[in-house]
Parts: C-alpha cells; sequence; structure tokens
C-alpha cells in the first residue's frame, strides 16, 4: 500500500529532474545544475570569454533574436571554426584608427570574432550590415561594427547593463559553416 503512495512521488520527482539538465559555463567553467526556469546565467558571469582559433574564413551574416532569458547574436562563418574574444569595455572603438563610436547602452561588450568581414580569396565585403536593434529586445541596445583588420572582425554590442554573458561556437548549418552565438542575459538570475 505504501509503495503504491511512493511511485507517483518518485515520477514526479523524477519527471522535474529532467526539466533542468546540468549545463557547462560558456567561459570553460565547471556543469551547473540549471535553474528550475532553465536559465543558468549566474553561471555565465560578465568577465571575458575566449577561445582559440583563426579562421581563413568569413562571417556570411549576422542574426540577432531575443528568448525567455537572453538576447542573442549569432554570427554565421564560412569556413573552420574561428576563436573569438567578449568582454566589457568602457567604449568602443574602431580598429585602425582608435576613433570612439558611440554606441547606445547602459554597458559595452566588445565581439571580436577571429575571422574576415570579406572573403579573402575575392576581396568582396561579406559583413556589409549588422541587424538593427529595436524596441524588441529586453538587452540589446545598439549593434556597431568596429573593424574588420588582419583576419579580425570587431563588433560593439550595447547593452542594458552590465549582465551575465556566454560565447560558444556550433557546427554549421551546412558543411563548412560554423557558428559563433553570444546571449547576454536579460536579468542576474
Amino acid at each position: 500500500m505504501r509503495l503504491s503512495l511512493l511511485l507517483p512521488a518518485l515520477v514526479l520527482c523524477t519527471g522535474m529532474a529532467s526539466v533542468a539538465p546540468a549545463m557547462a559555463d560558456a567561459g570553460g567553467g565547471p556543469a551547473v545544475q540549471a535553474t528550475p526556469s532553465g536559465c543558468p546565467v549566474e553561471a555565465w558571469g560578465s568577465l571575458p570569454k575566449t577561445a582559440p582559433g583563426l579562421s581563413p574564413g568569413h562571417i556570411d551574416r549576422v542574426r540577432a533574436a531575443t528568448g525567455p532569458c537572453a538576447d542573442r547574436i549569432v554570427f554565421d562563418i564560412t569556413g573552420p571554426t574561428p576563436g573569438f574574444n567578449v568582454r566589457y569595455v568602457s567604449q568602443i572603438t574602431a580598429d585602425g584608427s582608435g576613433a570612439v563610436i558611440p554606441v547606445a547602452g547602459g554597458a559595452r561588450l566588445l565581439i571580436v570574432v577571429n575571422t574576415n568581414g570579406h572573403d579573402i580569396n575575392t576581396g568582396r565585403v561579406t559583413l556589409q550590415d549588422v541587424p538593427r536593434i529595436n524596441s524588441r529586445f529586453r538587452t540589446f541596445r545598439a549593434l556597431v561594427l568596429a573593424g574588420d583588420f588582419e583576419g579580425l572582425t570587431s563588433i560593439g554590442l550595447g547593452v542594458r547593463a552590465r549582465l551575465p554573458f556566454r560565447a560558444f561556437t556550433l557546427p554549421g548549418p551546412g558543411k563548412n559553416h560554423n557558428r559563433v552565438v553570444v546571449d547576454v542575459s536579460h536579468t542576474w538570475r
């Protein structure tokens, strides 16, 4: 009799545990248990995130979207997986000239993708436009191209405040394509 009462409770607890899988910090930290909302943003932190590597490919396009936990920017890359360096900075400056580029928001993320914003075989500029940031984004405020120089592409991202973020790479879509993804949380919790 007691077993029949415990079985539904055990099934309920097991089902709840599968809703929040462990996720690894994009900065290479240990796996952490997700919060019940599925948004483990405390594990992301606001310190720089980097990955080594330089890709002879180029950025095809940049996409931005908003989700339940964070706003996301995706860099579609043609070629091998590039490294990246993403960090908060006091201002965004243009590569080469060092001129300050005004960027709306309470904080600024400098995103450097270790690949070109142009096709090195043809010279064709492949990264001419960045997505327009509008009021549908809870965290993003502005996005600007800061430079494409010597195999590095720099992008300035204005955000509402200094919030947790993560950066990582994904394969695809398609053969010889990769993505660099940056998520910036809506809140610290």
